[in-house]
């Protein structure tokens, strides 16, 4: 079974407070002694940098990806909030279905209390036999919409931070760290530990951080691409929102380079294509540049028929040696509804099967915006969901981090944690985890991209933990190319583990304490909004430190000032 924790409702009996939890961190940052010993390397089929403890790499010849799942264990996750958007007033979500988030007991925040009591409602007694074996998956890894929303809330003229679906993992996908990059196709592994003193709710707590490393890639590198262009030509596009689509639209053209095609579609309740199956020249190419300039806004809006032509589009000119994408721009003002669910779903391809993967892009003002929409469309549609502000953000999107956005490195990559008896995660920054692997969907990575997970962890039983209890982490992946399955797999001890916590681990601690921060103050609670903010900054403080003159910390840094 898998359940989700609201961060937004206290924390259940078993979770340090996120506020504490950052504010350890800084403060271990200082006070921590080194409790580290050598360790053995060991390396089968890749070769690469650890952080001790043996790690190998391997084809998985029964190429199902997955191992048996593990007894006497149970699965949970992490949700912010419900990930649903609110309408322009803030009153209500933008479920075009009408579904209630808030009545899906997966999203209530709440441990089944099959979960946590025996038949007779008493607590379950501490499991010392059983090892623990969860599976972990974020969002899709460069979904990234949810914190330059929310930095565009907070550092705009006009507040709408109250509107923002706050996902922590879309913070860990957005912002950037310093992890080994992959040999060509691979993908690397780096497990990090820091113990939490003393004891916390009698119960020993240590902070976590898994990063999954993809291979580097210039533009130059990458395969040639067939990108189709879906684009939102509606009434409610005028001004902004239709500048912000040809910025992007810009940024794309000036990424793309000779033999790349592109194709484009422009949708209110007709559909025109612009263009089918072009050859672009180059970066630049004057044909693409005119077909953008001449797209004007006006009439009303049918996804689901733009979505049609788009994917019929993309269909026509589909090559499986080819990366193939649809962007889909829009300012969320349609609905997407159970047919267009299925379409995307089906044209998206099976997990052995080559697809048509869909970049969601929004633009506008925060305030308008249906986030709802993208965020159910590029779930679906396996690719990530973005949001363009302003044009500043559409080049580094579209430009500068063109390959990371459009591009696959390794497909459906899953992460297996084995931890000794009487652990369990009880905080979690990725979407979600659990004890059964066929609850957990696999997701792509990007080149020049990681995977990061961020999580506190805890047992009940530390009398069984010394410095050479294992924890093994492995990731299944399958090449982005050929679907062969392979798998790395790190095992380290906690004293391999243990030590002064590493820049990067320090980073991801100011980055979901940053998210906590944003997602508590839409709380009416003064008290807690203080307690998270003091925490977040505290643990930016921290990271700072050891990353003097990062650039997104010292964004951050700003938003969190403002509030």
């Amino acid at each position: 079974m898998t359940y989700r924790i609201d961060f937004s409702s206290p924390a259940h009996p078993r979770t340090l407070g996120r506020g504490a939890h950052a504010a350890l961190v800084a403060l271990m940052a200082v006070g921590l002694g080194a409790c580290s010993a050598a360790s053995t390397e060991e390396n089968t089929g890749i070769t690469g940098d650890t952080d001790g403890g043996s790690w190998s790499e391997s084809s998985d010849s029964s190429g199902d990806g997955t191992t048996a799942g593990p007894t006497g264990s149970t699965g949970s996750g992490s949700d912010s909030d419900s990930g649903y958007g609110t309408d322009a007033s803030g009153s209500g979500t933008t479920d075009p279905t009408g579904y209630d988030p808030t009545s899906d007991e997966s999203t209530t925040g709440e441990p089944d209390p099959e979960e946590t009591t025996d038949t007779t409602g008493e607590p379950m007694a501490c499991d010392e036999q059983t090892e623990v074996v969860l599976y972990l998956s974020p969002d899709d890894s460069n979904s990234m919409s949810s914190p330059v929303q929310a930095r565009e809330s907070v550092l705009g003229e006009v507040n709408y931070l109250n509107q923002v679906s706050i996902r922590p993992w879309e913070f860990m996908n957005y912002y950037t760290f310093d992890y080994p990059a992959a040999e060509v196709g691979k993908i690397s592994l780096t497990t990090e530990l820091l113990a939490v003193d003393p004891f916390v709710e009698g119960e020993l707590q240590y902070i976590m951080q898994i990063g999954v490393g993809s291979e580097s890639m210039t533009n130059e590198q990458r395969p040639p691409m067939n990108v189709t262009l879906v684009l939102d030509e509606s009434g409610s596009m005028k001004g902004e929102p239709m500048a912000m689509l040809k910025e992007s639209c810009r940024a794309i053209a000036a990424s793309l380079k000779e033999g790349d095609n592109v194709s484009v579609v422009t949708w209110d309740t007709e559909n025109a294509v612009r263009l089918a199956g072009y050859q672009v020249e180059g970066p630049d190419d004057p044909m693409l540049l005119d077909v953008i300039e001449a797209i004007t806004a006006g009439g009303g809006t049918d996804l689901h028929g733009g979505l049609q032509a788009g994917y019929q589009l993309a269909g026509q000119v589909f090559d499986p040696e080819r990366i193939n994408r649809i962007v889909l721009i829009s300012d969320g003002g349609a609905n997407v509804g159970v047919t267009s669910a299925d379409l995307i779903a089906e044209k998206a391809g099976a997990n052995d099967e080559d697809g048509i993967y869909m970049v969601g892009v929004g633009v506008g003002e925060v305030a308008g915006y249906n986030d709802y929409l993208m965020d159910t469309v590029t779930d679906l549609g396996k690719g990530a969901s973005v949001f363009i502000p302003h044009e500043a953000e559409a080049w580094k999107i579209f430009n500068a981090q063109f390959v990371n956005t459009m591009a696959v490195a390794a497909r459906d990559v899953q992460v297996e944690l084995t931890m000794p008896p009487g652990f369990d995660i009880v905080v979690f920054s990725g979407e979600e985890f659990s004890s059964d692997p066929s609850e957990i969907e696999p997701q792509h990575i990007a080149p020049n991209d990681a995977m990061v997970f961020h999580q506190q962890i805890s047992t009940c039983a530390p009398s069984l933990v010394t410095d050479e209890t294992p924890i093994k982490v492995v990731a299944r992946y399958k090449d982005a190319i050929t679907f062969e399955p392979f798998s790395i797999e790190q095992t380290i001890t906690f004293g391999d583990l243990l030590g002064v916590a590493s820049p990067n681990l320090l980073k991801g601690a100011a980055v979901f304490g940053y998210s906590e921060a944003l997602s508590a103050r839409k709380s009416i609670d003064d008290e807690e909004i203080a307690e998270k903010l003091k925490a977040a900054l505290d643990a930016l403080t921290a990271a700072e430190a050891a990353l003097p003159g990062d650039p997104e910390l010292a964004e951050i840094r700003s938003v969190l000032e403002q509030l």
